[in-house]
């Protein structure tokens, strides 16, 4: 893959109907480079998958680390996709910075202003986009607070991704959280940061996936981060949430059948 542009990259976010898509975390070489090669073979450009990842529980699936990095950059160099990874703390700054072209801040670090700063520094020179998923108990406010916190240091290529909120919803609801749409037209007006809007974190149940991201791209949505596992029943991470290849092609052409009416 030639020298990356990262301007270049956070334009494509400007324009919009960008789909971020993989597994929510690398399990295995063969695994990662499996669907590395689905979602090249689909259309996708931005391939996530975590390597680092933060759970609730800590007897559940922590990720590969470094050496998962690693493979994923592997695989996305083969296929020639762009990589949307986690990071998590100071140390994965500079152990990750060259194997990650899209940092994502996860929803629990969104109000680490510490970490965020100095993510903002580490960005300022190359302007690599990062990308700020909202905390579940967060404020949009707040949630631009923290863009802030990236942009004072001197990076002004975030984006910004909503994943669901908790609310009383949760008591009786077969829904993980409670999925925060109607923020996608508050936050179109509020900001010129591009918006986008996950799926799968915010119900939890890929049953809804699919109808909640065509949902948000009719709200305006810049695009959707989508988890994608063609084995979701094997899945070391967030197997019930994760889509089949098959259910992303129908929301892909949702998207490009959007995209060609508001061209007309």
């Amino acid at each position: 893959m030639k020298e990356i542009n990262y301007t270049e990259i956070y334009k494509q976010f400007q324009e919009g109907s960008v789909l971020i898509a993989g597994p929510c975390a690398v399990e295995s070489e063969e695994q990662i480079n499996r669907l590395a090669r689905k979602m090249k073979e689909i259309g996708i450009k931005f391939f996530r998958a975590g390597a680092f990842k933060p759970r609730t529980s800590p007897k559940t699936f922590q990720g590969l680390g470094i050496e998962g990095s690693k493979l994923i950059k592997k695989a996305a160099i083969k296929n020639e996709l762009y990589v949307v990874s986690e990071i998590m703390d100071n140390g994965e700054i500079e152990n990750c910075y060259d194997l990650i072209d899209v940092i994502q801040i996860g929803s629990r670090s969104m109000a680490s202003y510490g970490f965020l700063k100095q993510i903002g520094k580490a960005t300022a020179k190359d302007r690599k986009p990062v990308l700020i998923k909202r905390g579940f108990n967060a404020t949009l406010q707040e949630l631009l607070f923290a863009a802030e916190y990236i942009t004072n240091e001197g990076n002004p290529n975030v984006i910004l991704c909503l994943r669901g909120i908790r609310t009383f919803e949760q008591i009786d609801s077969s829904m993980r959280f409670t999925p925060d749409l109607a923020s996608i037209i508050e936050l179109k007006e509020k900001t010129k940061f591009p918006v986008l809007f996950d799926p799968s974190h915010s119900s939890g149940d890929s049953r809804y996936v699919e109808r909640l991201a065509k949902a948000a791209l009719l709200l305006g949505s810049d695009g959707l981060l989508i988890e994608v596992h063609d084995k979701p029943e094997k899945a070391l991470s967030d197997g019930m949430q994760a889509i089949k290849p098959d259910v992303l092609k129908n929301i892909i052409e949702f998207n490009n059948s959007l995209i060609l009416s508001h061209q007309n």
